[in-house]
């Protein structure tokens, strides 16, 4: 080498040291093997399937029924201090969250209010999935003291009442909602007919695509980035693939969730709790038992559309301790985050997959991840690149009285 291009060399050399200096690192080319291709694609919203339909709600997919639903969701008149809502614990412009580590009604609830988008490709609903529909999930809210704090009766009175809630209950169902004329299963099956016209709206609650989705867009031959991944971003998205993170184990699918429930070492208490939470080991009984789960005889399926509930498991050392896998879709604006809200930050939660607890109940699925601290950061900054846009149409659509302000 000349002395002219040692000198050539030095000065490059000089540049770069430079620019890093100045916190601005020239991004390096992209580089991902075919099987790292083929995960990203399994992961891009736009591979996510047309979202199937609920056998055991005949109206899920009807637009009457999801006109009615929406404004069930915003009333807050079907409480019984005339201010809880749905929406008060899933707020659009928090992306269907409260942002609160434990969700407030009446008062104060036991478990952290996980997002509806795309809820509804979940085969079970609730942290312990003690419910296997969004229709029957709809219901419980509604008559439990600590959240409206109401019941089915003065539900249907208010749709009675209400002109609007009348005709539109009539002309979907082809009966009078008035609880003064039902009694009995009659009145068991209006009920279900609130919950079946809710998750018909919670149905049309879908992620929007993110900066990750449009990088993945890129890297399969669409259109350029408008805000492209930082190197510290595409890092953190190596990282999340990758068997070191173990992440996709369970985060995988265009939802960024295999539906699940994995004992990750969280039946710990946390402060100010003093009943420990077993999870999907008390969800099952509740499933089993509750009258309008698929098997139901309010439920519109057939027994051979049931197989989730026919061939639920219900024993196990591995159901104790165990929580749904909730979607990361939007994940950095949905905190504080776990079934009971105890980590207020994307970092904190990385942390706890390094440290695998065991947890009171003995045993959990995690092995510890070893991650160094710029890993730890590079995690969380790829993780905030699933943030899409908030559903517009929701912002859109006129108030109507009660409605949730």
């Amino acid at each position: 080498m000349t002395r002219k291009n040692i000198r050539l060399v030095f000065a490059i050399a000089l540049f770069g040291l430079a620019v890093s200096s100045c916190g601005i690192m020239p991004k390096a080319p992209d580089a991902w093997s075919s099987g790292e291709l083929k995960v990203l694609s399994t992961l891009w919203l736009n591979n996510l399937p047309p979202l199937a339909a609920d056998p055991s709600n005949r109206y899920a997919d009807d637009a009457r029924a999801l006109a009615l639903g929406r404004r069930l969701f915003f009333d807050r008149r079907l409480s019984s201090n005339q201010r809880v809502a749905c929406a008060n614990c899933h707020q659009p412009e928090r992306y269907f969250t409260d942002n609160l580590p434990v969700s407030r009604g009446i008062s104060e609830v036991k478990r952290n209010a996980p997002s509806l988008l795309g809820a509804a490709y979940s085969p079970w609903f609730y942290w312990d999935g003690r419910r296997d529909s969004q229709w029957a999930q709809a219901l419980v809210p509604l008559e439990t003291p600590a959240e409206h704090g109401f019941d089915r009766q003065r539900v249907l009175q208010v749709v009675t009442d209400d002109d609007y809630y009348r005709r539109s209950y009539l002309d979907l169902f082809g009966v009078d909602p008035d609880p003064g004329r039902m009694q009995g299963d009659a009145l068991n099956r209006a009920f279900a007919n609130i919950g079946k016209s809710i998750a018909a709206f919670e149905r049309s609650l879908q992620p929007g695509p993110s900066r990750f989705d449009d990088y993945v867009a890129e890297l399969f031959g669409g259109p350029r980035q408008a805000q492209p991944l930082t190197a510290q971003e595409v890092a953190g998205l190596k990282l999340f693939i990758s068997d070191k993170a173990q992440c996709t184990r369970c985060h995988n699918g265009p939802l960024f969730s295999n539906f699940g429930f994995h004992n990750i070492g969280l039946v710990e208490l946390k402060r100010g709790v003093s009943v420990y939470d077993f999870g999907r080991i008390q969800g099952i009984p509740k499933v089993l038992q509750d009258p309008y789960n698929c098997l139901g005889e309010f439920s519109d399926a057939r027994a051979q559309d049931c197989a989730e509930l026919r061939f639920i498991k219900t024993k196990g050392v591995e159901l104790l301790g165990a929580f749904k896998v909730p979607s990361l879709r939007n994940i950095a604006m949905t905190a504080p985050y776990m079934h009971d809200g105890r980590f207020e930050t994307l970092i904190e939660v990385i942390e706890h997959y390094r440290q695998a607890p065991i947890g009171r109940a003995g045993h959990q699925e995690l092995n510890a991840i070893v991650l160094v601290p710029d890993q730890v950061e590079q995690l969380a900054a790829f993780l905030k690149t699933l943030t899409g846009d908030q559903p517009a149409d929701v912002a859109r659509l006129p108030a109507v009285r009660g409605e949730q302000n």
